[in-house]
């Protein structure tokens, strides 16, 4: 399965800051099985996230987009907005989970407007920009994402554990 990372972020696009968060993501989903070509560094404009995420599944048809950062609540976070654009059905229990199992380290967790959605046959999902927030919410996610791909692609029609 394919998967792109999209990191949603002005000072990174401009070169004044360095993203930790993407390589972070990328590597943690090459352990998981998926095959990451790029890491897409965008800035913080819901036009140009939306149809980066619209073209890599529509056209690319990956399974599984992944993005980072633009989820708080800064005048220019805009991923959860771009994500909606795009998506013809929401995938709440997701997002829901992520601020959930994360609350059990930081209260923050709860300014999260992480969004996700599925589009086509491909999911998407939004994570905070942090280093720290992607490991907490990959290592929540990590166990049911691959069956949900497996679901909405075909690969299998079986919901219930044996």
């Amino acid at each position: 399965m394919k998967a792109v990372v999209i990191v949603a972020s002005t000072s990174g696009y401009l070169g004044q800051r360095e993203d930790k968060s993407g390589p972070t993501l990328k590597a943690r989903l090459e352990n998981m099985g998926f095959t990451v070509p790029e890491i897409l560094l965008l800035p913080d404009d819901r036009r140009k996230l939306s149809e980066a995420m619209r073209e890599l599944a529509d056209e690319q048809k990956v399974e599984l987009i992944v993005t980072t950062g633009g989820t708080g609540f800064a005048k220019d976070d805009c991923t959860p907005e771009a994500t909606l654009d795009i998506v013809e059905r929401r995938a709440d229990g997701i997002p829901e989970a992520m601020r959930a199992y994360s609350s059990q380290f930081t209260d923050r967790a709860m300014l999260s407007r992480a969004a996700a959605g599925i589009r086509g046959e491909t999911v998407i999902i939004n994570l905070p920009g942090s280093v720290k927030a992607v490991e907490e919410c990959m290592d929540c996610v990590e166990n049911s994402l691959i069956h949900g791909i497996e679901i909405l692609t075909g690969k299998t029609g079986e919901c219930g554990r044996q």
